[in-house]
């Protein structure tokens, strides 16, 4: 036997709106915020899902681009680091 989903409420997800904003200034914390935001939305029915699923898809692109240009700074740190010595 299922529970049924919860009403759709007329108030927003306060964390999802904060989810969207921090993504933009800290990637991770918006990762993480929009991951608890729709965890909330999905048990209590309220708004700005939207908002929480861009905020994860942002947060997962700059984690990418983030250990991309990590691996990129390694790759050439590394070899003029032992070209020096």
């Amino acid at each position: 036997m299922t529970t049924p989903p919860p009403a759709e409420t007329e108030r927003y997800n306060v964390l999802s709106i904060v989810a969207i904003v921090t993504v933009w200034f800290a990637g991770i914390l918006g990762l993480i915020f929009g991951y608890i935001a729709l965890s909330q939305i999905k048990r209590t029915g309220e708004k700005g899902r939207g908002l929480a699923l861009a905020a994860v898809i942002i947060g997962w692109i700059a984690l990418a681009f983030a250990l991309i240009y990590i691996i990129i700074l390694v790759a050439l740190i590394i070899p003029a680091a032992t070209q020096a010595g």
